[in-house]
């Protein structure tokens, strides 16, 4: 087997702000494994966040392809990465999960199935996924949040976090005026103390808000469980909940944890921290960097595991250079086709986003979405 590497450049249509960060653009580094006439992609995304640089990205794509070498078949290497014994230790999980993803693709082609039937879903998963509002003005909000609603859209996730308290509050009110049919879930990125979030979160309730994302800031998951026990709104831990480790200590007291795969190593390991919680009250919530479909596909081959799914990062960017999971009708879907079921744009489609990519001047100020 061979792998190699590609990096590109993906261009937000507009900023995205949080509470921490702005984010114009980031690089997207495309795995393929190739093995007797098939490939097989995987992508891993840079993140500031989490540490990850294009330098390191392509860096660790060079290491994984070595280790990759000493294996005759991609279904050994996927076993092999399953147990621990395909990347080195310490691989970041966006590395990890994009091998993974690759030889899932290219297992997929190989045995002409799409990877959510051998991961245990023999009908392609659908879901409806959350589509974010960033900090910006109430107006602009609720004009986003409409043209959200009238486009299929129902779940809208709205970014919270802002300095003044009371500009947040007009962002939801007009958010849900706008789009009153609407599932609202919360974003602070962690921006609130922990008597900000006792003094919000009730007032967040009377908006209709059905659930917050990690409202204090990571590194005190005691304090997060603590804020759940009594909150009124659920509870989702994201920032504080990376590991399965993570996860078994939340479970059961907070009421969601937002999985990704760039952070928790893959689909599989995604998988193993949906069996952990289940039965203990913690809901499963799918969630994602801003990447391309590519990027994006293996979670939607998973999402009929999440009560929450939020995998709209491909919806964020000026030219998506992959098509195959949909979304802009409010709906993601995985294929039936075999591996990811993703396929490049066509040539002109590419192009122009080739050339919109090279023009921008962009820089990467932020980490995740």
């Amino acid at each position: 087997m061979r792998l190699t590497h590609h990096t590109v450049r993906l261009v937000l249509a507009e900023p995205l702000r949080i509470s921490r960060s702005t984010m114009t653009a980031r690089d997207a580094v495309r795995l393929t494994v190739e093995h007797e006439g098939l490939a097989g992609h995987g992508e891993a995304v840079t993140s500031v966040f989490y540490g990850l640089d294009t330098h390191t990205l392509e860096r660790l794509a060079v290491r994984a392809g070595e280790g990759l070498a000493r294996f005759a078949a991609p279904e050994t290497a996927l076993y092999a990465l399953r147990v621990g014994e395909l990347t080195e230790p310490g691989t970041p999980a966006a590395v990890t999960a994009a091998v993974e993803a690759a030889l899932l693709d290219l297992v997929g082609k190989r045995t002409a199935t799409a990877v959510h039937r051998f991961l245990g879903s023999p009908v392609a998963p659908r879901a409806a996924t959350a589509r974010t509002i960033s900090l910006t003005s109430p107006g602009r909000a609720a004009a986003q949040a409409r043209g959200l609603a009238e486009a299929g859209f129902s779940v809208i996730k709205v970014k919270v976090g802002d300095r003044d308290q009371d500009t947040d509050l007009d962002r939801v009110r007009a958010v849900r005026a706008a789009a009153p049919a609407a599932r609202l879930l919360l974003d602070p990125n962690g921006a609130w103390s922990a008597g900000q979030a006792r003094a919000l979160l009730p007032l967040f309730a009377e908006l209709g808000v059905e659930a917050v994302e990690q409202p204090l800031a990571p590194g005190d998951p005691e304090a997060l469980a603590r804020l759940a026990a009594r909150s009124p709104l659920p509870v989702i831990a994201d920032e504080d909940a990376v590991t399965y480790e993570d996860a078994r200590r939340l479970a059961g007291r907070v009421h969601g944890i937002n999985v990704k795969l760039a952070k928790c190593g893959g689909v599989h390991a995604a998988l193993r921290i949906a069996a952990l919680i289940e039965g203990s009250g913690t809901d499963l919530m799918l969630g994602c960097l801003t990447a391309s479909t590519l990027g994006i596909a293996p979670a939607v081959h998973i999402a009929d595991r999440a009560r929450w799914t939020d995998l709209d990062g491909h919806l964020l960017l000026a030219q998506d250079p992959w098509t195959g999971i949909g979304g802009d009708d409010g709906f993601v879907e995985a294929s039936g086709r075999p591996g990811l079921g993703v396929r490049p744009r066509s040539g002109a489609e590419a192009a122009a986003g080739a050339g919109a990519a090279a023009e921008s001047q962009a820089d990467v100020r932020g980490a995740a979405s």
